[in-house]
Parts: structure tokens; sequence; C-alpha cells
């Protein structure tokens, strides 16, 4: 009975696994015209409540489409044709606008048509599969799942489906379509010349990604050096952090340290404090008249009208951001290393200790190793974050100091505070969504790349 059982849960799997290749080409006629009448194969075999639903979802589509979708389709092809423009009515003896066509609603409107169509597309092949199980069940002489029956492989079998429905749904809703809908940008002239609905504008392309690569243009001569920094940046805050946090925890958690709980609130209460409160806090201290600078003066260091150049030096600006991220950072890394040093077990540097290990030996053989395997996922998400790190940069020196060799982009200014000038300021949200992109493709490749090569990864039963 058991064995029969499990042969009959072995020929459903099987069943639903078809694929919908398979399913159109085995399946008999009803089956293939389920392909044009969604839910016929499942109306046909009693299956009411499904087959209307799916009949349901065609005829909603087919109505979207001649009501509203072939216009959208047209539009998202020309992204308008019709411009604003002034009419004088001799009627009224004023002038009035004439609405036109409105290029972004045009691009959002093709977007949700497009997906909507593909979710026609998956309906479609949801509808031969579903034929073609119930085919395959009345063939083999088993009973026709009922729409009760439906219901209850939702909440068993299929909860996974259920649970999950909504959450996907938000997430196509408010992820996958904006960023279909932004990475779409790029390949238009949206700008500050083309800004709807006064103007329209139109598809060109791959012009905006050649603008930024041309060799010798001003798109191109602040691309690379904002890359440079963006990378270099990331590189120091997140490495500085994670090694001085982790040497701290481990001065903190040695033996001989005493009241490590005081040292440890210590460093925590600036975690405490907003770090925008932080870091405008630093600005002030170390701007041009800050206390830094008024303190140096006081002192003898620096002449009565001079001051250190904190954020005003491109060279100076760099290190001083790093130096305050160093500050703001340290605790956090602190804080996730202390309790990693506490669970490595004693054993090891007990028997490293029998070996003559010192301490340096001891750190890299065992304390180094241990914390890379552990934190590594962490580490790659750190330095993801830095690369776009807004709120250091911008509140800090807000990209500056400002230069007239770059296009709208100061010397500290990361690829995405470079992106914020470039659509808030300069309005250029071509060129916006162009650097997204960019930044996207590299931050997934580094990540990916990176994280399987982990030891995090490749064995990651290695320290339990």
């Amino acid at each position: 009975m058991a064995g029969k059982k499990k042969k009959s849960s072995s020929m459903n799997t099987s069943i639903r696994d078809v694929g919908f290749r398979t399913a159109f080409i085995k399946g008999n006629g009803i089956t293939k015209l389920s392909a044009v009448i969604f839910g016929l194969g499942n109306l046909l075999h009693k299956q009411i409540i499904r087959g209307l639903i799916m009949l349901s979802l065609e005829i909603a589509y087919i109505y979207y489409m001649i009501s509203f979708g072939l216009n959208s389709i047209k539009n998202f092809i020309t992204l308008g044709t019709k411009v604003q423009e002034e009419v004088f009515n001799e009627a009224k003896q004023i002038y009035e606008y004439v609405t036109g066509d409105n290029s972004m609603l045009c691009l959002l409107y093709g977007v949700i048509t497009i997906v909507l169509t593909l979710g026609f597309i998956l309906f479609l092949i949801t509808s031969v599969k579903s034929a073609y199980g119930t085919q395959k069940k009345i063939e083999l002489g088993k009973p026709v799942p009922t729409f009760k029956d439906d219901l209850s492989s939702l909440l068993e079998q299929n909860l996974h489906k259920t649970l999950l429905f909504t959450p996907m749904i938000g997430v196509l809703c408010f992820t996958i379509i904006p960023l279909f809908f932004m990475a779409l940008i790029a390949f238009t002239s949206y700008d500050r010349n083309h800004q709807t609905p006064g103007n329209l504008f139109s598809w060109v392309g791959f012009d905006n990604f050649i603008a930024l690569f041309s060799k010798g243009s001003k798109l191109s001569h602040t691309f690379w050096p904002v890359l440079g920094w963006t990378f270099t940046w990331a590189i120091f805050a997140t490495f500085t952090c994670y090694i001085l946090g982790m040497l701290l925890a481990m001065l903190i958690n040695r033996e001989g340290t005493r009241f490590k709980g005081f040292w440890r609130f210590i460093f925590v209460l600036s975690i405490a404090v907003p770090q925008f409160v932080s870091l405008l806090t630093m600005r002030t201290i170390f701007n041009a008249n800050g206390p830094v600078n008024v303190m140096l003066r006081q002192i003898g260091v620096i002449g009565i009208r001079d001051s250190i150049p904190f954020f005003t030096d491109p060279l100076l600006a760099k290190i001083t951001i790093i130096c305050i991220n160093i500050w703001i950072g340290v605790p956090f890394t602190m804080l996730t290393t202390t309790g990693i040093l506490q669970n490595i077990p004693k054993e090891l540097y007990e028997a490293a200790k029998v070996d003559g290990a010192n301490a340096f030996v001891t750190f890299f053989k065992i304390t180094l190793p241990y914390m890379l395997f552990v934190t590594t996922p962490t580490l790659i998400t750190a330095f993801a974050g830095n690369i776009n790190n807004f709120n250091v940069i911008f509140l800090l020196s807000g990209g500056g100091p400002e230069t007239l060799d770059y296009y709208y982009a100061g010397k500290t200014d990361l690829l995405v505070t470079w992106l914020y000038k470039l659509t808030i300021t300069n309005k250029d949200y071509n060129l916006g969504a162009v650097i997204s992109i960019l930044v996207f493709i590299i931050m997934a490749t580094l990540t990916l790349l990176t994280y399987r090569r982990t030891g995090s990864y490749k064995d990651e039963e290695a320290f339990q």
C-alpha cells in the first residue's frame, strides 16, 4: 500500500514537472486549444472554477489590450509625437495650452503593458500544462482534482506558492517594474532639455553609453576618475574599519584587560548617536573656522589667518573623509567581531601555545582565518555598501571641492553622489540611469565572483 502511494505521488510530480513544449506536443486537441482558450481543458473536464479563473484572466487581458494596451505599445515605440503647445483662442481672445503627449507616461504605460503581456504568456503556459495534467490523470484512470482539492493543495504541498504570492507581487510592482522603467531611461534623451510634459524625449539607443566612454569627452574625463576614487574609497573604508575594529575587539577581549564592559560601552555609545548627526558635527569641527583650526591657530601651529583645508584640498579631503569614517565604522566591526572572538575554541590557542607559537603566529594561523571565514560575507556586503555610501560623502564634503574639469562632479564624489547631482540638480536623468546600470553591473559582478570563491561558500561546515 505504501509502495503504491509512493508510486502515485511520484507520478503526480512527474506530470507537474512536464514542460510547456512537451505538454503542447503530446497533448490532445483540447490541450492544444487551451493555448487559445485559457482553461478550456479544465472546463471540459469539469474543473469549472479553475477553468473560469483562467478564462477570465484571458478576457481581462484582451479587454485591456483593446481598450488601452495596443495604444500604450504604440506610444512606447514613439514615446509621443504631439508636443504641448500654446494656441490662441479667438473666441476667448486668450492663449491656451493644448495638452500634448507625455513621454514619461508613454514609457511607464508601455513597461506595464509589456509586464502584463509576459504575465499573459505565463498564464498561457499554465493553461496548457494544467490541461495536459488533467488529460494524463484521465488517461491513467485517476480522479480529477476538484476546486476543493486545489484549495487544499495551496495549504499543503503548494503552501510555498501561497505564502510567496503576495511578496512576489510586491517585488514585481515596487522593485522589478521601477527598475526596468529606470533602466530604459538610459536609452532615451531624457535630460534637462527634454523635460516632460512641456517637451518630449525619444529613444537614442546606446548614445548615452558611447558619450560616457568616448575618449576625450568631458563625461569620460569625469567618469574614470570618479570610478577610481569610488573603488579607492570602498577599499579603504571597508578594510580599515574591519582590521582596526577586529584589533580593538581583540584588545578589549584579551584576558589582561580590565573593565571590558565599560570599554565596550564607551565605543558602542558612538553608535547610539545617529550617523548623520555625527557626520554633520565632524563637518563643523573640521571646517575652515571650526574648533580644530581655531585651536591650531591659538597654539601657533598655523598662522592667525590660515586654516588647514580639510575639505577644500582634494587629497586632504579624501584622507579626512577616510579617517572620519574609521571613527564612525570601527565600533560596528568591534561589536561583530567580539561575539566571534568569544566563540573561537580556546583549545586551539592552548595547543598553539604548547607548540611554541607566539601572538603573531596564533593571530595569522587561528584568529584571522576563523574571522575571515565567518565574516567574509559581511565584508563583501560592507564593500558593496561603501561603493554606494551616500551619507558619508554627501554630509561631510558634499562631493567637493568642486572643479571645472569634471561634468557636475567634485573631487570627492562617488558614482552614487555624482548620480544624485546629475538627476536632482542637473536633471540629466538619462546619464543618471546609465551610471546606475554600470554601478549595478560592477557591484553584482564583484559580489558574486568574490562570494563564490570564499571558504564560507565552498566549505560552510569547516569550522563547525
